[in-house]
């Protein structure tokens, strides 16, 4: 038995997936309705969650959050240290000119 490799066009395909993402019917509903095999379907489901995914404006690898993680901690250890020796500065110059007007 010679299997038939059906090409369906884009088009097709999202109208298929629509189907089941915003109208709600089943894999197999949908497969029936459109005479396709459900694997089929389901592939191209799960495929689209996948695009949708990583073409989410902003988006990242795990391995650019990661990268992106670290030079966050960084910067923010180095804005506390920054924030430290301002408070310790502020406190110096405030005794300092405390003592001043004690003449």
């Amino acid at each position: 038995m010679k299997e038939h490799h059906h090409r369906y066009t884009p088009e097709f395909r999202s109208e298929a997936v629509k189907l089941v993402t915003e109208q709600g019917l089943s894999h197999q509903a949908a497969a029936k309705r459109l005479s396709i095999p459900k694997g089929t379907l389901a592939n191209w489901v799960a495929a689209s969650k996948t695009v949708v995914l990583s073409s989410e404006p902003g988006s990242l690898s795990s391995r650019e959050l990661a990268k992106e993680n670290v030079r966050l901690r960084k910067e923010l250890a180095e804005a506390r240290m920054e924030r430290d020796i301002l408070k310790k500065a502020t406190a110096y110059f405030a005794r300092e000119s405390l003592q001043g007007t004690r003449s």
